[in-house]
């Protein structure tokens, strides 16, 4: 993973030591509220509804065991001893005080880590494939090209007060497990004709109030020529994007209103203005870069059976089969860890939960961690012999739970209970939902199934894609959910459809049931995926079973 170097320490430091002096400003009353907003952001330090809240950068979620322990002690010394994941593979912590954020961010800055550029209309932390560098159908680690990306658009002064902010996601498979389909630009490693690597290029994805499923901008465009590509895509959308409305001033409005064909030529315009000027960094600078990556030596690691392991304990076999994933390298595999036990806030992390994670990475997967845009924690890298050692590990602290990808395994931000912009609770709902299914024991049987759940229209919980999504709202003062079906976030994206008229939160549970046994009754067999069958049979026989349901109560 990348290390930080002289500069990169120095830019970080200095950045703390100007901050320190704004909050104090700030404090002493010199600066207003107002005044001091600007400043704050541009520090990832929001105002919430009890406290100020920090998001901490992980670039493409990628952490070392020293990270992590140092963000368990952040939260144990700033917070109440827990730290939130998010869904841009970031961490939050929400109890904060203002006049412990310069410390705060020197304790930070200890371990090479920062929170700049996690707020504020700029380009936000560059986020990855979970699996980078693992996976086996990989045509190449993105970190890489991410980390690239990141020292491109950190401090870069025309980024800084773009219209609005702006989301980058980097795929290195042509299984897209970074939902890039999504971003304000979307890239993946593809390989052309000739078999030379480069990027294809998408824009204008987003969720929100207007959902949208970004638009192919280019099939191919080479290595070298990446950052005076981005820099052309960022030229014309910081001189045509809008400032006027701030509901209209994503990339996205911007690809409706101008039509992806005058979207494209403007920017090859501008492209082929500067593209033999000398933007791309140099072979030195994206070798060592490169090299920061290099894979573990994954030759000294034997053979081990797994199977052999199953033997007397159902509960480990159960949980390898959903949280396990093959790797790259035959004799390891993948490994996720769930964030979401039944019961427990989605993206949730104690301090000794953490410190565990650090203490599994380092003895046991080479040091490495990366958060899911799902809000679950990775081992990338782990030698099958040491799978049952990491299990153990992970149930002695409430970490074991097998459901990936499963009912209970719910996106959620963090809604009414923290964030001043939603207009309903998230966490007790996802809580009631995965609580539910687990008491039905009935999760292994439904099979795979992404429910999504955001607190307002803002989508921080991807409800757009959820295979069931739920969007909270207020109506007269009343919290009330939408549900919309057949939302996808891989490369076959849809955006999901809504089923009508929402659910007060007394009925939302029942409607879910309502909607999970529709398919458990017709589906063709146990082989056919909720998604598959919605995308089999539409979305009529979902409503008729949830609104003559909510019509007879």
């Amino acid at each position: 993973m990348y290390s930080y170097n002289d500069f990169d320490k120095n830019f970080v430091r200095q950045r703390v030591n100007e901050f320190r002096g704004q909050v104090q400003r700030r404090i002493d009353g010199v600066l207003t509220e107002e005044e001091f907003k600007p400043l704050r952001l541009q520090n990832g330090l929001y105002m919430q509804v009890h406290s100020y809240m920090i998001r901490i950068a992980i670039p493409y979620g990628t952490l070392s065991s020293k990270q992590i322990r140092q963000l368990a002690l952040i939260a144990e010394k700033y917070d109440k001893g827990y730290g939130h994941f998010t869904t841009r593979q970031n961490i939050q912590y929400n109890w904060i005080k203002l006049s412990d954020v310069a410390d705060l961010l020197d304790d930070l800055a200890e371990v090479d880590m920062h929170a700049i550029q996690t707020s504020g209309n700029c380009i936000r932390n560059i986020t990855s494939d979970h699996f980078a560098g693992a996976a086996a159908d990989e045509i190449e680690d993105p970190r890489p090209t991410a980390e690239l990306l990141r020292q491109w658009s950190t401090g870069h002064p025309e980024y800084a007060f773009l219209p609005r902010k702006f989301k980058i996601a980097v795929s290195g498979s042509p299984n897209d497990r970074a939902a890039i389909a999504f971003h304000d630009i979307g890239i993946c490693v593809v390989k052309n004709n000739n078999g030379e690597t480069g990027y294809k290029i998408y824009i204008g994805g987003g969720q929100g109030r207007t959902p949208r499923i970004g638009r192919m901008l280019s099939k191919f465009i080479p290595k070298k020529q990446l950052l005076n590509y981005l820099d052309s895509v960022m030229h014309v959308y910081n001189r045509f994007g809008r400032r006027d409305n701030i509901y209209k001033a994503r990339i996205k409005i911007l690809v409706d209103e101008l039509g992806i064909n005058e979207t494209r030529r403007q920017i090859y315009e501008h492209y082929d203005s500067i593209k033999n000027e000398v933007r791309q960094p140099s072979t030195d600078i994206a070798k060592f870069i490169t090299d920061e990556f290099s894979p573990p030596d994954f030759s000294n690691v034997k053979k081990h059976d797994l199977e052999k392991d199953f033997i007397g304990s159902l509960l480990f076999k159960n949980w390898a089969e959903t949280n396990l994933t093959p790797h790259r390298d035959p004799n390891h595999v993948i490994v996720s860890i769930s964030l979401k036990k039944p019961g427990a806030t989605p993206g949730d992390a104690s301090v000794k939960q953490m410190r565990v994670l650090a203490d599994l990475a380092e003895q046991y997967a080479y040091d490495e961690l990366c958060v899911s845009h799902e809000q679950n924690i990775i081992l990338p890298h782990v030698p099958k012999q040491h799978v049952i050692k990491i299990y153990n590990k992970l149930n002695e602290v409430d970490l074991a739970t097998s459901n990936i990808g499963m009912v209970s395994d719910i996106i959620s931000c963090p809604g009414m209970d923290y964030c001043k912009l939603a207009t309903a609770r998230s966490i007790p709902i996802a809580k009631q939902i995965a609580t539910r299914f687990s008491d039905l024991k009935t999760e292994r049987d439904i099979g795979p199934l992404k429910i999504k759940i955001s607190g307002c229209i803002n989508a921080c919980g991807h409800h757009h894609i959820g295979h069931i999504g739920i969007l909270g709202l207020d109506r007269g003062g009343v919290e009330n959910y939408q549900i919309t079906l057949g939302g996808d976030g891989t490369e076959d994206a849809h955006i999901g459809e809504r089923t009508g008229p929402g659910f007060s939160a007394d009925k939302l549970i029942e409607a879910i049931e309502a909607i999970i046994n529709v398919y458990l009754n017709n589906r063709k067999n146990r082989n056919e995926t909720f998604l598959n069958y919605y995308r089999r049979v539409g979305l009529s026989p979902f409503k008729l079973a949830i609104y003559q349901n909510k019509l007879s109560k």
